[in-house]
């Protein structure tokens, strides 16, 4: 399996980023693109990478936020069959709270009209292809996560509701020796989603975590707390930028060693 980073927060070498994420997945002659970043930027770093987006077999968004789905209608374009597979729960309802104001932070505005004849939905546990899976979340409270986080749901004209992150899902791709597990921003945490993986995987090994893992706006402490949390699922290694952020990229460094992996955009790594 080979993934390659088309956008991420820090330039690569001749590459410029972005705040947004989106991967370019070989698997098993498939290839899958996870999310489109904040604009159509991923699509031009695909160009200079030699990768064509008009060959890609399935696409899935990680969650509904902007900056991994604001690029799909620009995806749209270039490719003209790859089903999207968004979670069940995946919606234009999601907001950050700052303040006494709530503002959007959702998919592009109209865009689940636009392209429904290629939007997929799945549910909770959902298989792509062979070998190729979405999981949603099973862990209970995370709407405590979304509060603390300030993120809401809008479910009505003027009712918010904390985030549960029911429209993020984990991209999840089975190996011989084991499964690798996506997750774009961990919005439910990467110890979590590992867990969950896990329990849908009973007695398989967790080779990667892969995605951000939302730290940027954490303490030190959480962070350290977090890297424990991750050491004692056993996964085998982690990938992660984005929205983990520079400082608890350095702790995350400390306190996982060798299993710890920072990317950028233009990064290609083989698992």
């Amino acid at each position: 399996m080979k993934v390659t980073v088309l956008v991420d927060n820090r330039d690569g070498e001749q590459l410029r980023g972005e705040w947004g994420l989106s991967f370019y997945i070989e698997y098993e002659g498939k290839t899958v693109l996870l999310d489109a970043g904040l604009s159509g930027l991923f699509a031009e770093n695909a160009e200079k990478l030699g990768l064509d987006l008009k060959a890609v077999d399935y696409a899935v968004l990680s969650h509904a936020h902007d900056d991994h789905a604001n690029g799909l209608d620009t995806f749209f374009e270039l490719n003209d069959h790859a089903p999207l597979y968004v979670a069940d729960g995946c919606d234009e309802n999601c907001y950050d709270r700052h303040g006494i104001f709530m503002k959007y932070a959702g998919v592009p505005r109209g865009i689940m009209k636009r392209h429904a004849g290629r939007i997929v939905k799945a549910g909770k546990e959902t298989q792509i292809d062979k070998g190729i899976s979405l999981l949603g979340h099973s862990t209970p409270g995370l709407d405590k996560l979304g509060r603390a986080d300030k993120m809401y749901l809008r479910q009505g004209l003027l009712k918010f509701i904390p985030d549960d992150f029911r429209h993020e899902v984990s991209l999840v791709l089975d190996l011989p020796e084991g499964i690798v597990v996506f997750n774009s921003c961990s919005h439910a945490g990467a110890d979590n989603i590992i867990n969950e993986a896990m329990k849908a995987y009973p007695g398989r090994r967790i080779l990667a975590m892969i995605g951000g893992f939302h730290l940027y706006n954490k303490t030190d402490k959480y962070v350290r707390d977090f890297a424990r949390r991750v050491l004692e699922t056993g996964v085998e290694a982690v990938y992660t930028s984005h929205c983990t952020g520079e400082r608890a990229m350095q702790i995350l460094s400390g306190e996982l060693g060798d299993k710890m992996h920072a990317f950028c955009t233009g990064t290609t790594f083989e698992i």
